[in-house]
């Protein structure tokens, strides 16, 4: 029995890629560097704010002794405004409100930075989210299972009684270092070979199809 899903944010319950790609070009404008155009940031986003910037800066071929101050301006930036552009997927609020009939929890772990994480699953999601986690200091970024990990210690649920859902192939990894079985999404920002590839149990095109496995109405293998 599933008593508890754990869903990724960026590009699986939140659509936040022209948000991402806004203020890390405002970033890269600001300190005199050209642009990236949109689509390509969903290669570069995933793994935390300065994971992007390192491929940001790679992709650019911005010098290193910059790095700490543009990854700055985009962090602060980026919070200051943290709506802009971002709204929940089609789909994905009537998911929850099935979940949170059932007595199913829920929680958004994300490589995102902590405060803004939280205020985003707030402004979207409000009271159908139990738990939020974004990322904080000490605690190792995705694909490392601790976030996920301590969010079910919190919720109160094992691996066996659990969902993690996620959009590329970090999250598979995460959801399968956790002993969770793991759904990818095909609306986010990577495509069903990257998930295959990294450990999907099942791949899903909308969110009914999370909540009608969380419910039980389809064979999870």
């Amino acid at each position: 029995m599933i008593k508890a899903c754990i869903f990724d944010l960026d590009g699986t319950v939140a659509d936040t890629l022209t948000t991402i790609a806004y203020f890390s070009n405002e970033a890269l404008k600001t300190y005199g560097f050209p642009t990236i155009e949109t689509e390509k940031y969903k290669v570069l986003v995933g793994n935390g704010a300065r994971v992007l910037m390192r491929r940001m800066f790679d992709t650019v071929g911005a010098p290193d002794d910059m790095f700490e101050e543009v990854l700055a301006y985009y962090v602060n930036t980026y919070d200051q405004d943290f709506m802009y552009l971002t709204t929940a997927f089609d789909g994905i609020l009537p998911m929850l409100r099935g979940m949170k009939e059932k007595g199913i929890k829920t929680a958004i772990v994300s490589n995102k930075p902590d405060m803004t994480t939280c205020k985003i699953s707030e402004e979207l999601f409000g009271s159908l989210i139990d738990l939020c986690r974004g990322g904080r200091e000490g605690v190792p970024l995705k694909p490392d299972p601790t976030a996920v990990q301590e969010t079910m210690e919190a919720l109160g649920v094992k691996p066996e009684e659990c969902l993690y859902v996620g959009d590329t192939g970090t999250d598979m990894k995460t959801g399968k270092h956790a002993g969770i079985y793991t759904i990818g999404v095909t609306w986010g920002f990577r495509g069903e070979d990257e998930l295959r590839e990294n450990g999907a149990d099942v791949i899903v095109n909308s969110p009914a199809e999370i909540l009608k496995i969380a419910l039980g109405g389809e064979n999870r293998g």
